[in-house]
């Protein structure tokens, strides 16, 4: 099961100091750690709401610092795309895994799957038994949709303001934390329904 989904920056933003990331939008699947846990079983739901928004904001904060390795090492320079020119840019993309330890930030081991789209950070946060090669895909079609239906790459794009369309797109391609395993026909009716969706 994928246990969230989220989207960050993984460059420096002017208002952030250094090694920070600000998380644009992020979505939660499964039950909530801290209702299940014993340690967090007396906070009031805002305290639980805080503790959730924290482990994410150390997920984003681990995976900037991976992207930033990455690009280091492969040497190549970072080409700023314009909009129309998504799958140039998400073909271009760095992508990797990051291991996320038990207690770090979540109370069990989990695999965070990322992709870096120019100054964006797309990551999916599975458990450990998931099928990686799987989720990629997944992670991989949502973030397509995402640039191509929502212009994630033009200036002053308001990912905040999209919120329920990127919802709508997690409900299809994503329901409920589950990978989906698509065969050419079911991912071409999943297509139609998403751009239909889209063009509301």
């Amino acid at each position: 099961m994928v246990r969230c989904f989220l989207i960050h920056t993984v460059c420096p933003v002017s208002a952030l100091g250094p090694g920070e990331s600000r998380v644009l939008y992020s979505r939660v699947f499964g039950p909530d750690e801290g209702v299940l846990s014993d340690q967090h079983q007396e906070l009031n739901p805002e305290e639980r709401r805080l503790l959730q928004k924290e482990k994410i904001a150390v997920v984003a904060r681990q995976v900037r610092s991976a992207v930033s390795l990455s690009r280091e090492a492969s040497g190549r320079l970072l080409m700023e795309a314009v909009p129309g020119e998504e799958a140039l840019a998400l073909q271009e993309a760095d992508s990797g895994v990051v291991r996320l330890r038990a207690g770090d930030p979540f109370s069990e081991e989990m695999s965070a799957l990322w992709l870096g789209v120019q100054s964006l950070g797309f990551t999916l946060v599975c458990e450990p038994h998931e099928n990686l090669l799987l989720a990629e895909g997944t992670l991989r079609n949502l973030t397509r949709h995402c640039l191509e239906q929502l212009h994630m790459l033009g200036q002053g794009s308001e990912v905040l303001l999209r919120s329920n369309r990127i919802d709508a797109l997690l409900s299809r391609l994503l329901p409920h934390g589950q990978l989906l395993f698509l065969n050419h026909r079911f991912a071409q009716s999943l297509e139609k329904e998403v751009a239909a969706y889209m063009a509301k």
